[in-house]
Parts: structure tokens; C-alpha cells; sequence
């Protein structure tokens, strides 16, 4: 890589994932019994960002104190991915704000797995606008007065300016990254307020709804692009957003049960079906129709959030429907908030917290976002969400932003196919620990203590002695 394109896109790689030398708390003298621990780290002030450290090494030692137990015995659920969603705002800065070589490079970056890349393997993104674009568009908009029930005039052309040219660059680099779509809103027609904002999808369109999504995944296939999964709706139970759409559980069901499932099988649509995508205070929305025993059979699994409620809900609808996956779709970080409180809440909640409740992603909100936390759309967008990336719309300078190391030390080290094993949480020492396709163990660790902790970790006969500063994050990785 030459220094004049980290100039340009505003990193040069020691502040992107810097190097640290700070020693290592292993037994002085003695040679050590098992193999090498890699690890990197992130402090809440900054001064370590991704930042590789001195390795530690295994000792047959004592394993009386309190430790991080490891037991790749126990076997849970396996990975999809971690990443974001790549919003319509997002993939225009990225198509517009940088040249070309420095998009690449930055594509290169976030999506491959190496000494630079923190190798992103799972998007969200917007069927139709979401929030964080800057217009408002479905696929089939029209006068108000007009109905097209044949979807004549269905088009994904909104789509083909920046987002399609952004994902087939990724697809480029990462064929396999799985790609989530979900809707914010029907086009308006089919609303019971005529408008993008709030209003419910009426039943008589419940059908002609369910080919729009049929139409769309063949025609994101015809570009080259495959939706692994869709959910239903964007927060069915918010309508405050631009665009939005309420949905009930007992309407998501019927559409479900009586259309979508129906028009995906008669298309021979592979696409998994995802309920809910919506906050922890409500798990008797999935468990509802979950309990539908057709509808069971046409639905994958259950989306979340984490706005409300516990993140504890996943394992209450994993434990009601223990056959149906898990996913964790969207978690902002705000422009107004603290780096150290989002990386330690943000790690503790879904770094940790949503693959220890079965959930098989985690993504955040949203890839890339300009200095004024823009584009958004008027009346009802958000305005403070702050992207990973902070992508300046007058320079093209790229800062990166919390939920850039908060993805990180995930997606760098845990590849899609891993598995989460068995490990304790003991003394505020959130983690999570996983095998990786390739036989790796991957530990993350967060110290949610209000001061620094000293603390093992074991594994098997073998320990290794270790510390965190008081809100950090370390990623540690050994075979």
C-alpha cells in the first residue's frame, strides 16, 4: 500500500489498527508450556485502537484464582458474521466522496482479513430507502391515486446510482459476505395512510406485497448479488421513522403464512424469511408467530434490536423455538456520545451479549455516515446516527468511529463458520470464545470493572495470567 492513498483517505495504518509494545504478565525465567497468544486491543481513551500488543504464552500453572475458564467441548451455535448495514446514505459517500483508488483501498480495508483488513462478512441493507438515505423511494412509486397490482412499473433503478455499484466492489473482494435486505415501508399505494410514513399494509395487498419481494431478489440476483435473508419489516412496531410501516405480529403472520412463504416457494426463492427486526421488550412478537405451526415452517429465524428491553429476550425466543435461528440486525452509536461508554456498553451488550443469547450476527448502524451525520431523510431520519466511518463530503478524509473498533474485534478474528464454545463470565470480565474454522480459539473480553483487573484464563492444564484497564476491550487469539 503506498502512504499517499492512507493520506488520502485520511489514516495512516498506525492510527487505524496501531501496535503496541506494552509487555506481558507471563512467568519470568520459565519456558513456557503452550503455545503463543496473539492479542489486540482497544482502551476507552484512545491510546490502543485495534492495537496489536506483545503476545503471552500458556503455563502448566495453578489454577486455583479466579480465571475465564475456556471448554471447547461445549459447543454452541455457529457464526454467520459481524458487520453493518451498508444504507443508501453510506454506499453514496463511499461512491462519491472518494476517488476511486482511495475507495478501494478503503473497500480493501474493511473487507478483507489481514494484517490491515478487519474482514466485514455480513451487510444489512435497505429494500427501498431507509432512514439514512437522502430521498425517500420504493421500488414502485407512483401518483397518489394510481395502483399498479401487476407491478409493471417495479424497478430497483434508484439502487443502480450508488448502492449495486458499491456492493459488486465488495462482492469483488469478499464473494461469500452475506447480505441481509430489509424493508422500511411498502411503496405508499399499498398503505392504509397513502403516505411513507407510519400506516399499515392493506390486506388486499398483502399478495402483491409479497411479489414485490420476489421481484426484488431476482432482480438484485440479475445484477449479481444474492440476498442470503430477508426480514419483513424494519421495526414493525415504530412508525416514527421516514420511511416507516407498522405491522402486528398477527399481521406479519398471515402475510407470512398466506403470501410470502407461498410466492417464495412458487418462484423457487432460497432466501431465508427473518421475523421481527425489532427490540428486546417484545419476544412474544417472534414467539407468536413462531408458534403458527405453518408459519414455523417458511420462517428462519428472528431479528433484533436493542432500543428496549434486555438482550437476555434472545435466549427467550431461542428457548421457546430452539430449531430457529437468531440475528442481531442494528444498534446505533449517537454523534453525541462517549467513545469509552459505546465501546464498553456496545461490546458488553452485542460483541458479547448477542452470541451468548444464540444470536448468529451482530451487526451496528451504519457503515458510513459525513461529518454532519448525513444523509438522512427530512421529517423523521436520524440525525445523530454516526456511521463507523466518518467520511468528511468536502475533503474525503475517513475517520473511524467507535463501531469501527467495536465490529473489529469481532469480525477481524471470528470468520463466518465459527463456533461459539463455553466460557465464564467471572469478576465483570464479559466474554465470548469461539472455535474458528480453521482451529483457532478466539477469546473477546471486555473489563467492565470501574478499575484495572488482573485475571487468568485456562484452558485444558494450561493458563495464562493477564490484565485489562478499566473499560477495555481485547481480542486474544491462539492454536
Amino acid at each position: 500500500m503506498g502512504m499517499v492513498r492512507w493520506l488520502v483517505i485520511g489514516c495512516l495504518l498506525t492510527s487505524c489498527l496501531s501496535s503496541s509494545q506494552e509487555s506481558s504478565t507471563i512467568d519470568d525465567g520459565k519456558e513456557p508450556d503452550g503455545p503463543a497468544i496473539l492479542r489486540w486491543l482497544t482502551y476507552p481513551d484512545r491510546s490502543h485502537l485495534l492495537a496489536r500488543a506483545s503476545d503471552l504464552a500458556f503455563y502448566k500453572t495453578d489454577k486455583t484464582n479466579p480465571a475465564i475458564s475456556i471448554d471447547t467441548t461445549k459447543r454452541y451455535q455457529s457464526m454467520d458474521g459481524f458487520g453493518y448495514t451498508l444504507t443508501g446514505g453510506s454506499a453514496m459517500l463511499l461512491n462519491t466522496k472518494l476517488i476511486p483508488s482511495a475507495r478501494a483501498g478503503l473497500l480493501k480495508e474493511l473487507f478483507l482479513t489481514n494484517d490491515q483488513g478487519i474482514g466485514i462478512s455480513y451487510l444489512r441493507i435497505s429494500i427501498g430507502a431507509s432512514d439514512l438515505d437522502p430521498y425517500v423511494f420504493s421500488y414502485n412509486d407512483l401518483p397518489p391515486g394510481e395502483t399498479d397490482v401487476t407491478l409493471s412499473k417495479f424497478s430497483i433503478e434508484p439502487d443502480r446510482t450508488h448502492l449495486i455499484p458499491i456492493l459488486k466492489e465488495i462482492l469483488a473482494l469478499n464473494p461469500d459476505i452475506k447480505i441481509m435486505g430489509s424493508p422500511w415501508s411498502a411503496p405508499a399505494w399499498m398503505k392504509t395512510n397513502q403516505a411513507v410514513k407510519g400506516g399499515s399494509l392493506k390486506p388486499e395487498y398483502y399478495a402483491v406485497y409479497a411479489n414485490y419481494f420476489v421481484k426484488y431478489i431476482q432482480a438484485m440476483k440479475a445484477e449479481g448479488i444474492t440476498i442470503d435473508a430477508i426480514t419483513v419489516q424494519n421495526e414493525p412496531e415504530h412508525p416514527g421513522n421516514t420511511p416507516s410501516m407498522t405491522m402486528t405480529s398477527a399481521e406479519q403472520n398471515v402475510f407470512i403464512r398466506d403470501h410470502l412463504g407461498p410466492a417464495f416457494k412458487d418462484a423457487g426463492i432460497e432466501t431465508k424469511i427473518v421475523i421481527f427486526d425489532h427490540n428486546c421488550d417484545h419476544p412474544e412478537y417472534p414467539i407468536a408467530i413462531l408458534d403458527d405451526p405453518v408459519t414455523r415452517t417458511m420462517v428462519d429465524g428472528t431479528a433484533f434490536h436493542l432500543y428496549l428491553g434486555d438482550i437476555s429476550a434472545l435466549s427467550t425466543v431461542h428457548n421457546a423455538h430452539p430449531d430457529k435461528n437468531i440475528y442481531f440486525t442494528e444498534q446505533w452509536t449517537s454523534g453525541e456520545g462517549d467513545f469509552g461508554g459505546d465501546l464498553r456498553w456496545h461490546v458488553k451488550n452485542l460483541i458479547v451479549g448477542a452470541p451468548r443469547n444464540w444470536s448468529r450476527n451482530v451487526l451496528e448502524w451504519n457503515l458510513a455516515s459525513d461529518e454532519n451525520f448525513e444523509p438522512h431523510t427530512d421529517d423523521g431520519g436520524c440525525t445523530l446516527c454516526q456511521g463507523a466511518l466518518t467520511i468528511n463530503s468536502l475533503t474525503g478524509s475517513v475517520t473511524r468511529n467507535v463501531s469501527y473498533y467495536i465490529i473489529g474485534h469481532a469480525s477481524k478474528f471470528v470468520p463466518p463458520g465459527s463456533v461459539r464454545v463455553h466460557s465464564n463470565i467471572v469478576n465483570n470480565l464479559h466474554n465470548v470464545a469461539y472455535v474458528t474454522p480453521e482451529g483457532k480459539i478466539v477469546l473477546i473480553v471486555l473489563n467492565d470493572n470501574d478499575s484495572d483487573t488482573a485475571f487468568n484464563i485456562h484452558i485444558g492444564e494450561y493458563a495464562v495470567a493477564t490484565s485489562l484497564p478499566s473499560g477495555a476491550v481485547a481480542t486474544y487469539m491462539w492454536q
